[in-house]
């Protein structure tokens, strides 16, 4: 259960909020008066203070602002017995979370509690989102090989136009990462950037991701539902795996690409749609033309410009610049202090051959950064990451 911290001059009072609280399992931690409660909440982490307004030494509103000074963000729930609505605008304005009178009814002190420790909860899962989503978005392609220079030359020059991508390369060597690439130097960057990954949808649903559905068109359409097509209207679609699409869904692909319509599964409608398509495939899709797999005049609508991604065997020069990017984050998502492989484990890393291109050098990284001391040497290299990583 969470950590509270009573501020309040009155025995009685803190007393009672004590016996509550720590009945409901909450561990409750008290102090008498305002310097007090604010030395405690400068020592601890509090999910939630609940603290008088009128107290000796320093008031509830002084300790109100000094507490949002913290470098934590507890809820702080004021309570004072001398109050009026004023006191209360005053206080809610100032950043606290709720105001009771006292005596606090039981249920109302109840109530507030578990709906502070909810938003406390819910504002932290907020941050994590927002930290990955931003780590996301702003995640550069790193490497200064020639082989990713010559791939990052490819996207700052077609970037701006509207021209369809297709982006070629191998499981993990970050064909995902040079579509988003694509995107955000794009004068639809601020658009939505929809992907689709093509293999891990069912042939049979397929068609209804990508150009939604009607109402009543199969059994379990129970009411209508827009597709990725028109979900990216404005913006970005990213097909990735393209190469393992169905040849029905390949067919209406094609014909959104040359008439920019859209129809859906089910509907006689057609909806226009203004979207920039850029795909990607670690199969050779020319090998799956002449399977009969994929239509050839797809290829050609999606190749207008093809960008070969390296695999990390082909900028093994990059390793250097990765092992410590991912280092750094690593280290970051796991609240430990940074760690670096020396000169010698680089060496070792760049010995081994990285079937799983960039997806497989993180998961080396992690478990190299979990399993190892503060540096992370050949030794280490050699005992965790090779016979793990080499068939």
């Amino acid at each position: 259960m969470g950590k509270i911290l009573v501020i309040d001059d009155e025995r009685p009072i803190r007393r009672t909020l004590c016996e509550i609280l720590e009945f409901e399992k909450f561990q409750v931690d008290q102090a008498e008066n305002g310097e007090d409660g604010l030395k405690m909440a400068q020592e601890n982490e509090y999910d939630v203070i609940l603290c008088d307004i009128k107290m000796p030494k320093m008031d509830g509103l002084e300790v109100l602002e000094k507490i949002q000074e913290l470098t934590y963000d507890p809820a702080i729930v004021m309570i004072s017995g001398h109050g009026t609505i004023d006191t209360a605008v005053d206080a809610l304005k100032k950043g606290a979370f709720d105001y009771l009178p006292k005596p606090p009814d039981l249920n109302r002190l109840l109530v507030t509690v578990r709906n502070a420790m909810d938003k406390k909860e819910l504002v932290q899962e907020t941050k994590v989102l927002k930290k990955k989503l931003n780590k996301v978005k702003s995640a550069n392609i790193i490497g200064e090989s020639k082989a990713i220079k010559d791939v990052i030359d490819v996207i700052n020059k077609v970037a701006s136009t509207d021209a369809r991508v297709l982006i070629t390369g191998g499981n993990g060597s970050g064909k995902e990462l040079v579509a988003r690439q694509i995107h955000e130097k794009s004068i639809r960057a601020k658009s939505p950037l929809i992907e689709v990954n093509c293999a891990a949808i069912p042939s049979e649903l397929i068609e209804s991701e990508l150009f939604g559905h009607e109402k009543g068109a199969f059994t379990s359409a129970h009411k209508q539902r827009k597709g990725n097509f028109e979900n990216a209207n404005g913006g970005t679609l990213f097909l990735d795996e393209i190469g393992d699409m169905s040849l029905s869904a390949q067919a209406k692909v094609l014909r959104a690409l040359q008439e920019n319509r859209i129809t859906r599964v089910g509907g006689e409608k057609e909806i226009k749609v203004n979207v920039r398509v850029v795909a990607a495939t670690n199969k050779d899709l020319k090998e799956e033309i002449e399977k009969g797999n994929f239509r050839e005049d797809l290829y050609h609508r999606l190749s207008v410009i093809v960008i070969q991604n390296p695999s990390l065997n082909e900028r093994k020069e990059d390793i250097p610049l990765l092992a410590e990017f991912f280092s750094k984050q690593i280290c970051e998502d796991h609240g430990v202090a940074l760690k670096k492989v020396n000169d010698d484990g680089i060496k070792e890393l760049q010995k081994i051959n990285w079937t799983g291109n960039i997806r497989e050098f993180r998961n080396v990284m992690e478990r190299l950064i979990i399993l190892c001391n503060n540096e992370i040497t050949e030794k280490d290299v050699i005992d965790f990451a090779r016979p793990l990583s080499q068939s």
